[in-house]
């Protein structure tokens, strides 16, 4: 089992042992952040890359190996949001939500990067403009999980309109910066 293979596991696990423990135990941390759905959904999540790059190459009958380093980064900002909870950040750090849209869609955005180095995207701008979209993309799907999840019953709506623009546009910068690392990446080694 390589590093990146056994890193990516290690990372679920973690995220799953605190997701149940939030949903089992609670706690005041945990309240009103939905942590049943989490436990639902971010183990799916977490584990979509591997199932769709596992089937995709059984219908092509390829043999690429899992990019293990990518799908590391890609389950990473589940754990760095779980991690969040479990300690109490969100509530306790004014600054944590906004670093955490930043760098979370930063890691996201790099592992998604890494998969598509392995495709034929150039010029490399083109690659830097795809990694950019998804992650840009992907930031206004989890903002809208967000609300349905516990902003539109919860506490935070006043509130909801201006942390949700600029969580778009941290996570969008977050995915730009890791677009732009994994072009400059990819060109250095092409």
């Amino acid at each position: 089992m390589s590093r990146s293979c056994l890193a990516a596991w290690t990372v679920f696990g973690l995220t799953v042992v605190q997701l149940v423990v939030g949903t089992v135990a609670g706690g005041a941390q945990f309240d009103g952040k939905a942590f049943g759905a989490r436990l639902a959904l971010y183990p799916l999540m977490m584990l979509a890359v591997p199932a769709v790059w596992w089937l995709v190459r059984r219908r092509r009958g390829g043999t690429a190996p899992l990019p293990w380093d990518g799908v590391a980064l890609i389950m990473a900002p589940f754990l760095v949001d779980v991690t969040g909870n479990t300690l109490d950040l969100y509530d306790t750090v004014a600054w944590w939500d906004d670093a955490n849209h930043l760098v979370n869609w930063a890691l996201l955005s790099g592992g998604i990067g890494l998969l598509l180095t392995r495709s034929a995207i150039a010029p490399r701008w083109a690659l830097a403009l795809t990694i950019a979209g998804i992650g840009a993309i992907l930031a206004i799907v989890w903002e809208v999980g967000e609300y349905y999840a516990f902003i539109r019953n919860g506490t935070e709506l006043d509130t909801a309109y201006e942390d949700t623009l600029g969580d778009e546009v941290l996570g969008t910068t977050g995915a730009a910066i890791a677009a732009l690392l994994v072009a400059r990446l990819r060109y250095r080694e092409a």
